[in-house]
């Protein structure tokens, strides 16, 4: 069998007579084989895995705004999507002061899982006095996650988190600050 291309581009198959020779349906049948194996791309594994990246704005910190509570205390928690609720004889108030989930930026290429271990409970301390206990809650997505985006482009992560206030006695009125501890572990 012999297979031309002539200049304009088109395919002769040539059989000759010998009893091996294949046929005309045949030899066509074998040049869209070529051709088809000629059009298949090569791919390559993906990128190896490499450190994730974790970036977090302290203007998007975990807030949990502005509350009144009774001489009984009770919880305000901020869900990870940043719903607002509370219990006991807490009191959520709107007086202008921002709550919300606090937002962690993760880096990484797609397809890597990540696992968020919290800490232990931060103490928030009062700007005269007093303390109050905050529990750090859980993310979204939910942990573990799978990243998504291609970087430079990232993944936004957000963890919610309940405080436990006390009586106005134990906790008077005040701005409280504290720091709380996450890991991120790459799977």
């Amino acid at each position: 069998m012999e297979i031309q291309v002539n200049r304009d581009s088109k395919m002769r198959c040539k059989t000759g007579n010998s009893k091996y020779a294949m046929r005309r349906p045949a030899c066509y049948m074998a040049v869209l084989a070529v051709l088809l194996l000629a059009s298949v791309r090569g791919m390559a594994q993906q990128p190896p895995p490499r450190p994730i990246s974790v970036s977090f704005n302290p203007a998007l910190g975990l807030r949990f705004g502005a509350f009144f509570q009774s001489p009984s205390g009770g919880t305000v928690t901020v869900s990870p999507t940043g719903v607002r609720t509370s219990t006991g004889g807490v009191i959520l108030a709107d007086l202008g002061y921002v709550y919300g989930a606090a937002h962690f930026d993760i880096t990484a290429n797609p397809g890597t899982l990540v696992s968020i271990l919290n800490g232990p409970d931060a103490t928030l301390t009062g700007s005269g006095s007093g303390s109050m206990s905050m529990h750090i809650g859980t993310s979204f997505p939910a942990s573990p996650f799978v990243t998504s985006a291609n970087p430079p482009a990232y993944n936004t992560i957000t963890i919610g988190g309940t405080l436990t206030v006390g009586s106005p006695v134990a906790n008077p009125s005040g701005a409280y600050s504290g720091s709380f501890y996450l890991t991120f572990v790459q799977e």
